[in-house]
């Protein structure tokens, strides 16, 4: 069950304007690029990006970095959602990813994570001053017609500081 801070952060990215203005103070790159999180719950955390010119490689496919994007947030928005239900000062940072391209992404592309119970799990066992917790996140990406274009797992490392 979400507590208070956590549904006002996820209602936040409901919000079309309060999602742009976090784009445009934290992400502008995900701004620029189109990149819209269009679920934030405990089931499912969902990332599109629009495939469009400024997207495109010189081979007509979508930059891998602009899908890299994309797939980070989708691993990234559950675990800021669950580091909102807790009160202790925990830093997060990226120490490995793995990416899969099966297919060229010529649509626009829905990135989905299941994982945030997995976050939820590594925050609560963070109990000492520098105690730390890591999670692989897995995010699918899939074109408009439903085949997966590729498959990322980002490690996210927790710290418990302070």
């Amino acid at each position: 069950m979400l507590s208070h801070k956590q549904i006002k952060f996820r209602d936040n990215f409901s919000s079309p304007f309060k999602q742009r203005l976090f784009y445009f103070k934290n992400l502008p790159m995900a701004l620029i690029s189109g990149i819209k999180l269009t679920r934030l719950d405990e089931e499912q955390s969902i990332a599109e990006v629009p495939y469009r010119w400024r997207n495109k490689n010189p081979f007509r496919s979508m930059y891998f970095a602009v899908l890299s994007m994309a797939a980070e947030l989708s691993t990234g928005a559950p675990a800021l959602l669950a580091l909102k239900g807790t009160d202790a000062d925990v830093v997060l940072i990226i120490v490995d990813l793995k990416a899969e391209f099966v297919k060229k992404a010529m649509t626009k592309i829905t990135f989905v994570c299941e994982d945030y119970q997995l976050f939820h799990q590594a925050i609560s066992q963070l109990k000492q001053v520098g105690d730390m917790a890591e999670v692989t996140a897995t995010t699918v990406g899939r074109n408009i017609d439903g085949d997966e274009v590729a498959r990322f797992e980002f490690t996210w490392s927790f710290k418990l500081r302070s």
